[in-house]
């Protein structure tokens, strides 16, 4: 079987899933395809808030944030909450659509590390240093077919039913979030009803 991973670099929701999602396949003998969407133009799609959490008050805000660092330390997940979140990360996600299907997962822990536990700005020099370590072109995220790739992602995305990120679907059937992993380990055949381990 195989689970489609839709996933972009802004949400540490879909960083905290992206640190599961190979392992939790590797044990149901599934294989991941992992698929660069531009959360932003899926929100814009569907004529959503570009940040749902902004018009959250304060005190949610709070605790949104610390249930989020409980979860990535629950699941012994590195996280550094960058000051400058949220970052544009378009020329990041058309950056991994011009990598090599293979170098595909490595490239997204990658960049993950760097917005993630790094706090790295997402800028175009970052972004070449890190091509460079995979062997791709200097701007390659900048050619056309990049633009291209990234907009046919998102939009099948969208006609797939995707409206956040982390989504995954297994056989049509979509699961949103990265507290529904265990949903997705028994779509892929797995007996378990607790929650996946984690890899770092």
């Amino acid at each position: 079987k195989r689970v489609d991973f839709f996933f972009d670099v802004v949400c540490p929701y879909a960083y905290i899933a992206s640190q599961q999602i190979e392992a939790l396949a590797q044990k149901n003998n599934a294989q991941v395809r992992w698929v660069p969407v531009l959360l932003g133009g899926i929100y814009k799609s569907l004529r959503s808030a570009q940040y749902p959490s902004s018009n959250w008050n304060a005190s949610k805000q709070r605790q949104g944030l610390k249930d989020l660092v409980n979860e990535a330390a629950r699941k012994q997940i590195p996280l550094n909450y960058p000051k400058n979140h949220p970052q544009k990360t378009v020329n990041a996600m058309r950056l991994l659509t011009m990598c090599p299907s293979e170098q595909l997962p490595k490239l997204a822990q990658r960049l993950y590390r760097a917005y993630w536990v790094e706090s790295l700005p997402m800028s175009d020099s970052v972004l070449n240093t890190i091509a460079q370590e995979f062997n791709l072109a200097h701007d390659i995220f900048l050619q056309d077919d990049a633009k291209q790739n990234l907009f046919r992602n998102t939009e099948e995305a969208v006609k797939h039913g995707v409206f956040g990120v982390p989504s995954m679907i297994v056989d049509g059937e979509l699961w949103w979030g990265q507290d529904r992993l265990h949903f997705v380990e028994q779509a892929l055949g797995g007996s378990s009803s607790t929650e996946p381990p984690s890899i770092l």
